[in-house]
């Protein structure tokens, strides 16, 4: 009974590689993509092994660099409502945090 739990939450071969990876934080998965390079760069790494984690690292790669450019977008749209809800004084020059404002 154990083990059909443990094989019902593996789910379909495929899924099982693609799983964790979404799983995990953008941070987690830079983290990972820089081990597979470390572990590429090594000279006595197998060549299959060496196959295996290029795969991945540029699966991984695509990712990352999509999810960067949809955060871009999302920064940039409120950069562009701020800008447009700036009635006077800063247009232009992006928003004005008081939270960094220096104290004196």
């Amino acid at each position: 009974m154990a083990k059909a739990k443990l094989a019902g939450k593996a789910g379909a071969p495929g899924e099982k590689e693609k799983n964790p990876v979404a799983k995990r934080s953008f941070e987690e998965r830079l983290e990972r993509l820089e081990m597979l390079g470390d572990e590429i760069r090594k000279t006595d790494i197998p060549l299959d092994d060496a196959i295996k984690a290029y795969e991945e690292g540029i699966k991984l790669a695509r990712a990352l660099e999509k999810e960067l450019k949809e955060v871009e977008s999302r920064v940039e749209i409120v950069m562009n409502d701020v800008a447009d809800d700036d009635e006077g004084g800063n247009a232009g020059e992006g928003p004005v945090l008081g939270l960094f404002d220096d104290e004196e």
